[in-house]
């Protein structure tokens, strides 16, 4: 029997997975949580095989949630989203996710692929397969030199975990200030969110 952690912020859709999913062979719901945060609380009571994870949330959202779990409890994480951009899939996989499928598959790849989890393999939609291996090919974008002082002192207060007011209070500069900053590292690493900006930098040692 595989267990499932099936973590969604949106109630229909959440009830109609664990429907779904209740009724296949050898699959069995012990838990849900509309958050990260609940979900990591979820996880720890529960020590499911296999947790569905939505990526969007409030709070703590999908990203976060799995690099936690996959640190804290081992666990074997499955993106399960609407969402498919080439950062949210890379953001994914590196904080840990086992495998990545689109909410429209039809429910025979979503079974398969979370038995392929359970089982220690992994599990990738076809679409997001072939996004990763475009975006594998692709020369990384020569960033490092781009990134002006201030814009890495940010950064480095992002990787800390400093919200953008703390931020703001710590160098003597304005909130707007700080946003602005951020955006420009997003658009010179070509990211789309600070999780993502922060692991780009860690990986071209722009952070040390």
């Amino acid at each position: 029997m595989i267990r499932l952690v099936i973590v969604d912020d949106h109630p229909v859709v959440r009830a109609g997975l664990v429907g779904l999913l209740s009724d296949e062979p050898g699959l069995e719901v012990v838990g849900e949580a509309a958050d990260g945060e609940a979900a990591v609380r979820v996880v720890a009571a529960t020590t499911p095989d296999v947790v569905l994870m939505d990526l969007r949330m409030p709070g703590v959202d999908g990203v976060a949630a799995t690099a936690r779990l996959v640190a804290e409890h081992a666990a074997r994480v499955l993106i399960l989203t609407t969402y498919e951009s080439d950062d949210q899939i890379l953001a994914a996989i590196e904080a840990g996710a086992s495998g990545y499928l689109l909410k429209a598959a039809p429910q025979d790849e979503i079974v398969a692929g979370i038995r392929s989890v359970a089982a220690g393999q992994t599990a990738l939609s076809p679409q997001v397969a072939v996004r990763l291996v475009q975006r594998m090919r692709e020369p990384a974008p020569e960033a490092a030199a781009s990134l002006t002082v201030r814009e890495t002192e940010v950064l480095r207060l992002v990787a800390a975990g400093r919200s953008n007011k703390q931020i703001a209070a710590a160098l003597g500069i304005g909130e707007s200030t700080v946003k602005t900053h951020l955006l420009r590292v997003f658009e010179k690493l070509d990211v789309a969110d600070r999780t993502r900006a922060v692991t780009l930098a860690m990986e071209r040692g722009l952070l040390t």
